[in-house]
């Protein structure tokens, strides 16, 4: 072990906390770079601009830049529309493209015929000014139109504009979910038994404490506020409340009999925002972030925990007054 650097983390831990500072994956088919880190360049939708168009942190600079995405139809038919781009600073192939996204707006604003090249960089200038991702379409017989960022390496123009996390945000919530994971009741136990000597475990919790009170990470009361710690300071899901064991960043999910799949790479618990990912707000962030249970992350989905539980209420009193359950009175 070299002098200073803390123990390592088992790998697939590892992994998996290093990975929470990426967005999520992204085929060919869309605009979206596939797992790249969360600083990348952000696309943000035109009508979102005046919402989006400021960073949470870093003096409000996005740390890669930001690309404005125009429908064909508004910049083409909206009079006004290069009026409002001038007061917003934005410049087609400098900051802003064009994106078609149906064969209606190909075919009625072809860029071929209106002399538009596609573009080719992230950066200012943009190499062109449009983008394309138009499907194909059996009933019309249009192929699918795939232009710009298509290149072997840099397919995807960007990132959603809601994953976006600077490099130290990202940083900082890496820290945290570490120390998440060394509250999980039996984190040292299961560490163990992933490799790692009682006296790695000690000195490498040892150091992620110290990294955490000093970067204001370690709040206890605020981690219990929203649900990722209990009253007793153990790691909790942020739905069920159940305390989470340090096994689940490890084990497979359980596979239904006869629907096995020999490369499922899901583990039991996973990355799980308090509050959704959603345009305007940037929810990538410490003390948002928390670990969860696989299937209350899947029932969460994108539209938070207090409206699922809204929801799960819902359902739960129309069983009962239904009669397909029981409740119990005290």
């Amino acid at each position: 072990m070299k002098k200073n650097r803390p123990p390592k983390l088992p790998d697939l831990l590892a992994r998996k906390i290093y990975k929470t500072g990426q967005t999520r994956g992204a085929d060919d088919d869309v605009i979206y770079q596939n797992r790249v880190n969360r600083n990348s360049t952000v696309l943000i939708p035109f009508p979102n601009f005046e919402i989006c168009k400021v960073a949470p942190d870093n003096d409000g600079a996005f740390e890669r830049g930001y690309i404005v995405l125009i429908k064909p139809e508004n910049y083409f038919e909206d009079p006004s529309i290069k009026q409002i781009m001038e007061s917003r600073s934005l410049v087609l192939g400098q900051n802003a493209l064009l994106f078609y996204e149906t064969n209606n707006q190909w075919n009625k604003y072809n860029p071929d015929g209106l002399h538009l090249t596609y573009a080719t960089s992230r950066t200012s200038p943009l190499g062109g000014d449009y983008i394309a991702r138009v499907p194909s379409t059996t009933s019309e017989n249009d192929e699918k139109k795939l232009r710009g960022f298509m290149d072997s390496g840099k397919k995807g123009a960007g990132i959603r504009i809601y994953e976006y996390a600077s490099s130290k945000t990202i940083m900082d919530c890496q820290y945290q979910l570490e120390f998440l994971y060394w509250s999980c009741f039996d984190s040292e136990e299961i560490s163990h038994t992933a490799n790692m000597t009682l006296d790695e475990i000690n000195l490498r919790r040892r150091i992620n404490r110290t990294i955490v009170e000093e970067r204001g990470l370690g709040n206890i009361s605020a981690l219990f506020e929203v649900r990722m710690l209990d009253k007793d300071g153990f790691t909790t899901c942020p739905l069920c409340l159940k305390k989470l064991s340090a096994i689940g960043f490890y084990n497979r999910l359980e596979q239904a009999d006869g629907r096995e799949v020999p490369d499922l790479t899901v583990t039991q618990l996973n990355l799980f925002h308090i509050r959704e990912l959603r345009v305007g707000e940037f929810n990538h962030r410490p003390y948002n972030l928390g670990w969860g249970h696989h299937h209350c992350n899947v029932v969460t989905r994108d539209v938070g925990i207090y409206k699922t539980l809204d929801w799960m209420s819902e359902v739960l009193e129309k069983n009962v007054s239904e009669g397909y359950v029981k409740k119990e009175t005290t």
